[in-house]
């Protein structure tokens, strides 16, 4: 996504948690734009879990992408998210809400990227409410890639309309996916992440 605008928050630092939470957003949207590059792989083969839910999730990750090479990542995703015809999973909000593409949760989702400053990469024409471009958008607000950070209520209500209603059954479908091997602890992990996030939005409204 390119950015344009700006976002009418008051200007402020995000701190160091969050930086954290845009980081595995960011993460996340890497993986899940296209397949994974050797520097990606290797990037996640150096991760380092420890006990909590997430830690696990990184754990496995790190593990399998040890182990994984770009060939047999990129075939991977492919028989995921491209297939011959379409992929083993369609990752987009207008499907998971409507079961169609191209409905009125991706409208929704454009008027809010209007109001927010942020604006479609020129030469992409995959539709925005795919996950990839989602966790991108989140990692952005909270980093302030769209004029000043991003506050938690604009966060939240970010989250609350366009990932909550279905990225958590997005990624359960990843992780039990019949071709996921690599992806399968990227299920695990954004499940995790997206349960953590809900509650803590919970929380803070």
């Amino acid at each position: 996504m390119s950015t344009s605008g700006q976002t009418a928050q008051t200007p402020h630092a995000p701190a160091p948690e969050d930086l954290l939470r845009a980081d595995l957003y960011g993460f996340l949207a890497a993986l899940l734009a296209r397949p994974p590059s050797r520097d990606l792989l290797d990037r996640a083969a150096g991760l380092e879990g420890d006990d909590t839910p997430v830690g696990r999730a990184v754990t496995a990750l790190a593990r399998l992408a040890r182990a994984a090479t770009e060939t047999s990542a990129r075939r991977e995703f492919d028989a995921l998210f491209i297939g011959v015809g379409r992929g083993e999973l369609l990752p987009y909000g207008s499907y998971y809400t409507t079961g169609f593409l191209n409905e009125k949760p991706l409208a929704r989702l454009r008027a809010d990227m209007t109001r927010l400053g942020i604006a479609r990469a020129e030469g992409v024409f995959e539709p925005e409410d795919n996950i990839a471009s989602l966790c991108e958008m989140m990692a952005g607000l909270i980093r302030g890639a769209y004029g000043a950070p991003a506050d938690l209520r604009t966060q939240r209500d970010f989250f609350n309309a366009h990932l909550a209603p279905w990225a958590e059954h997005f990624f359960t479908d990843l992780e039990g996916a019949e071709s996921s091997a690599l992806y399968a602890p990227v299920g695990l992990l954004g499940r995790t992440f997206m349960q953590i996030e809900r509650e803590a939005f919970r929380l803070e409204g």
